[in-house]
């Protein structure tokens, strides 16, 4: 059991849960507040649609030891961020 890995996985579902649920966009860096149209919506999709299936993919990984693990959680990390990145800026963002 790699217990780096259970603690970031765990503070990623923590971060979901105050992201998605809460609503504290304020922990999300790198966008303009201004530029947003749905602050809820954007919460939903960063907390949901990322950090979750990545927070609980890590807590997975941290109890499973397997060749190509890091490969495996890079790779995902990669299209889930692509995916929520696409969906910002052609759903939620004044142009």
């Amino acid at each position: 059991m790699d217990y780096g890995l259970l603690v970031i996985g765990i503070f990623l579902l923590l971060v979901s849960y105050l992201v998605a649920v809460k609503k504290q966009t304020w922990l999300l860096a790198g966008f303009n507040e201004k530029n947003i149209k749905n602050k809820s919506l954007l919460g939903k999709v960063t907390g949901g649609v990322f950090f979750l299936p990545l927070g609980l993919l890590v807590v997975i990984h941290s109890v499973i030891d397997y060749p190509y693990e890091v490969t495996v959680l890079v790779v995902t990390m990669l299209v889930l961020l692509t995916i929520t990145y696409l969906f910002i800026n052609r759903r939620l963002l004044d142009k």
